[in-house]
């Protein structure tokens, strides 16, 4: 059988850039001669021709995007009751609130403490926002030593006071941990033996477990993250994109 270089050029082409590698690496019909020289092939065509490497790379990056929306859609369509509603997690704001953003945190991140300031703004100026915080300790363990105790502490506060436990720990000078967040409980009058009492809990366990689940699924790598409605958005963006946000899921 002749060997058509012609052909066999436009075949490994589009083998190379369309297959994936799995199926390139795939018995074939070709010979070992012939596999070299479709290798040759492809080498010279991409040399004289990257620009097809950057069109094949931007496809990749439009494909794996999409691939992470959709991804997302169904986490968000799947998990909004754990997401929205775990009687684990702080609420802030209106608990009847017709708007839930949620706030994936670590209080020991210094981004998480600049966008502690647009989350009390947004409180302030919209009395019908509902704000949910989750605690992801991604930077140590202080950080899940103080969520733990976080957690803890929500056993004996609600509302107001929960508000400024909340708002005490993430202000607080210095790194946070075990010892920083009993000393803010302790200094708002919380019982510290019921506290205790409530570190061993299994559930504090399962719902950092959870929404370190939930983060992972939602792609948020850091903290800050926000999740409103069906948009995900990754950092201390300010208070105005946020609020825009907010508007388009309202409406």
């Amino acid at each position: 059988m002749p060997f058509n270089s012609s052909a066999v050029h436009r075949v490994a082409l589009l083998t190379a850039l369309v297959l994936p590698s799995a199926v390139w690496a795939q018995p074939t019909p070709f010979t070992p001669e012939q596999r070299d020289a479709i290798g040759g092939i492809i080498r010279e065509y991409l040399v004289k021709n990257p620009e097809v490497l950057q069109e094949a790379f931007t496809e990749l990056q439009r494909r794996m995007q999409e691939a992470e929306q959709a991804g997302r859609a169904e986490v968000l369509t799947s998990e909004r009751a754990k997401l929205e509603n775990s009687p684990h997690d702080f609420v802030l704001g209106n608990p009847q609130g017709d708007v839930t953003m949620v706030e994936f945190l670590d209080y020991n991140c210094g981004y998480c403490k600049r966008a502690m300031a647009d989350v009390k703004a947004l409180i302030k100026s919209d009395p019908k926002l509902r704000v949910v915080i989750k605690d992801f300790p991604v930077l140590g363990p202080g950080s899940v030593e103080a969520s733990r105790v976080a957690l803890a502490a929500k056993a004996q506060l609600s509302g107001d006071k929960l508000y400024e436990f909340h708002t005490n720990l993430m202000e607080r000078r210095g790194q946070a941990n075990g010892e920083s967040a009993k000393a803010v409980a302790k200094e708002m009058g919380l019982d510290m033996a019921r506290l205790e009492k409530d570190l061993q809990s299994s559930d504090i366990n399962a719902t950092l477990q959870q929404n370190m689940e939930l983060g992972q699924k939602l792609g948020i790598n850091g903290t800050p993250g926000f999740v409103i409605g069906n948009e995900v958005i990754a950092g201390a963006v300010g208070a105005e994109p946020l609020k825009q946000v907010i508007a388009n899921t309202r409406n």
